[in-house]
């Protein structure tokens, strides 16, 4: 089985941070983690320098290529620095 994982520090929420589905919302300086296996993504986020992990709300979400979940990870990144309560965004798929 391929999986692959990505994370992100020093992420800067936007005003209304983002959701998580076990403390509600997260704001300032944060830290996101995206693991891609068995085809699909889990996407989570942490105050940076904790040791607790959040689930981001959206997540797991159904991702069928180690591609498209290096393209989800940024895609929750800019969520993540866009705020607004930010979950999971769609899948951004590639075109040729």
């Amino acid at each position: 089985m391929s999986w692959a994982s990505w994370t992100t520090t020093g992420v800067y929420s936007g005003r209304g941070g983002v959701l998580t589905d076990e403390v509600g919302v997260l704001t300032g300086d944060l830290t996101v983690h995206t693991t891609w296996a068995g085809g699909e993504a889990r996407i989570a986020v942490q105050y940076s320098g904790a040791s607790d992990w959040f689930t981001m709300s959206g997540s797991p979400i159904p991702c069928t290529s180690e591609d498209e979940s290096r393209s989800l990870h940024q895609a929750v990144v800019d969520a993540v620095q866009t705020g607004g309560g930010a979950t999971v965004p769609p899948v951004p798929h590639r075109t040729a």
